[in-house]
């Protein structure tokens, strides 16, 4: 039997954050998604001791400014298209500008200094990412997953949804709907 999950990634990380905090007794202040005001000054033995900890989850605590700058960075974008109550009207480049209180060019310079890649590219990734999970967890057409990511058509998602996984978007919900299908198939028997 398979079974299909629907999750908030932003929620578990932060769950996962809270209760280790919690379980190393440490005070700490959630300010933001994967931002977090420690209240007590942490000893390098407590603080390697809390990286160990979510070391099994993956998670690293950033203390260089360029790299905090360009995971704040990266949790705008994922927030930008993920976030169905963050509706953004205006380019990313703004968005992120405005958001983050830099100007686009350098948070883009920073962002490919330090990941070897662009933002255009990053932003594709998380958006064909979050397609994928649309087609996957909710019955939507193409035109309404372009609409629901802002591109301008359905071909435009298309070529970049081709561009980066090899195939159509049409062809991804061919392989989800007969997956599906015979997923019930073998359920039933």
């Amino acid at each position: 039997m398979t079974l299909f999950f629907k999750f908030d990634f932003n929620a578990i990380c932060q769950i996962v954050l809270e209760q280790t905090l919690k379980d190393n007794d440490i005070k700490y202040k959630l300010i933001g998604f994967g931002e977090i005001e420690v209240l007590e000054k942490l000893t390098s033995d407590k603080q390697a001791t809390l990286q160990a900890a979510l070391d099994k989850y993956q998670i690293e605590i950033v203390e260089n400014q360029k790299s905090i700058l360009v995971q704040k960075i990266k949790d705008t974008i994922i927030d930008m298209v993920f976030n169905e109550d963050t509706v953004v009207n205006v380019k990313s480049s703004v968005y992120l500008a405005d958001t983050l209180g830099h100007s686009y060019g350098y948070l883009s310079n920073l962002f490919s200094e330090v990941t070897y890649t662009s933002i255009e590219n990053f932003i594709i990734l998380q958006k064909i990412e979050y397609a994928k999970q649309l087609v996957i967890k909710q019955d939507l057409s193409l035109t309404e997953i372009a609409f629901r990511l802002n591109y301008s058509s359905v071909a435009h998602l298309s070529t970049q949804f081709k561009n980066t996984t090899g195939i159509t978007p049409s062809a991804f919900q061919r392989i989800i709907a007969k997956r599906k299908a015979f997923n019930q198939d073998n359920n039933q028997d």
